[in-house]
């Protein structure tokens, strides 16, 4: 009998679980809220009574599954199984959560950073179509990522391979909370967005719904500034295209250094869809390598919010006989 996997995807405000068969079916899935209060001390108790309940529901047991695996926010140490600089999370000093998690449920446990989990998710049931050689960029409060290349995660002498939204593509642009100016994430993050849309209405002299709400004060989301560049807005699309601009030539950098098969735009602000990916494409054509040009493809990412419990559930499949 086929044996099950457990994938977690811990966030600041929830965390998502998820029962799956080894081939990254989603068979259950639930979450529960993250209390980080008190340095977070009650987040994996509050994970671990959560399984507990569910084996107990289910009518499973340790022994039915192959492994569990996590993303987690924060530097992870996959090697320790520990977390630590989780700032949303309340987690400052090192988390023994693989020793914790393994102590408590009897099952084989595994983790790496969120970002690239999700992009394992992405690559292996998603878009990537499971090729070994994938970028998944997700474009949130922030602008995070993970590159797989030649089938394997890229990690970096430090943790920091795949730091996408810390790419400079504007050196004069805005300044990042990373202390440099001009990331990606300072441009293509919901927050960029909005940045990028109270920059130019300052400049913009013409008739804008946008301008208007803006220069009275309102408050403005990245998703208001694309449905009103779809509605043909001018200051909108002033800024939208300013946005694809910015990412696309992201993209070609990417494209250039790695020539994956597949560049994935997931995240929230990829919500806006074929609108923003035709405009990203234009810019990533314009200035990649040709024959980068002809084998590397943009896409927009496929398993939204189960992209991170996917993933996770990859992580044991590819880890647990190598233990």
């Amino acid at each position: 009998m086929h044996k099950k996997v457990m994938g977690i995807d811990l966030g600041g405000t929830s965390v998502k679980l998820a029962i799956l068969s080894e081939e990254g079916e989603v068979l259950q899935k639930w979450s529960i809220p993250t209390d980080n209060s008190d340095h977070g001390v009650k987040i994996m108790p509050d994970i671990i009574e959560s399984i507990k309940h569910h084996l107990d529901l289910y009518r499973l047991t340790p022994d039915d599954f192959l492994g569990i695996g996590m993303g987690s926010p924060g530097a992870v140490d996959r090697s320790e199984g520990t977390v630590t600089g989780a700032f949303n999370l309340n987690w400052v000093s090192p988390q023994p959560v693989r020793e914790t998690m393994e102590q408590e449920t009897g099952i084989p446990f595994f983790i790496d950073n969120d970002a690239n989990v999700a992009a394992l998710g992405e690559k292996w049931r998603g878009a990537g179509e499971d090729n070994h050689d994938v970028v998944f960029i997700t474009l949130g409060t922030g602008v995070g990522g993970g590159i797989i290349a030649d089938g394997h995660l890229i990690h970096g002498t430090a943790g920091s391979g795949g730091e996408i939204g810390h790419m400079t593509v504007d050196p004069d642009g805005f300044e990042c909370t990373c202390g440099k100016n001009g990331c990606l994430e300072t441009v293509a993050s919901a927050t960029g967005v909005v940045q990028l849309a109270r920059k130019y209405a300052e400049e913009y002299a013409g008739d804008s719904t946008l301008k208007s709400l803006i220069d009275d004060g309102q408050e403005i989301t990245s998703k208001m500034i694309f449905d009103f560049a779809k509605d043909g807005d001018a200051l909108a699309l002033i800024v939208v295209d300013r946005f694809a601009y910015f990412l696309g030539l992201a993209c070609s950098h990417i494209g250039n250094l790695l020539n994956p098969a597949y560049i994935i735009i997931g995240g929230g602000v990829s919500a806006a869809g074929e609108l923003l990916l035709e405009k990203v494409n234009k810019h990533f054509l314009g200035y990649a390598f040709p024959n980068v040009q002809q084998s590397t493809k943009l896409k927009l990412a496929e398993l939204g919010n189960d992209a991170g419990v996917v993933g996770a559930s990859y992580l044991v499949v590819t880890n647990v006989n190598k233990c």
